[in-house]
């Protein structure tokens, strides 16, 4: 069975409930491995959610002097 990809609010939901899990001590130590896998790899899709929803705020431009500044991004669509 394919899992769904979760969004971020589901994703750190379920982040929070792996932790409640593993600091409680009482899961198996196998089943602890798979809750931290879990755990990673959900960061890791997080991560990469905010990463992306930064690119969609600011983006990079060049100021008077060359240097890079950081401008809001305006939505092409608007």
């Amino acid at each position: 069975m394919a899992k769904k990809e979760l969004d971020f609010e589901q994703s750190v939901s379920r982040l929070d409930e792996i932790v409640r899990q593993l600091e409680r001590g009482d899961v198996p130590l196998e089943q602890s491995l798979k809750l931290f896998e879990e755990g990673t790899a959900l960061v890791r899709s997080c991560g990469t959610m905010l990463d992306q929803a930064e690119q969609k705020i600011i983006k990079l431009q060049k100021g008077e002097d060359g240097s890079p500044v950081e401008l809001p991004f305006e939505a092409e669509d608007a």
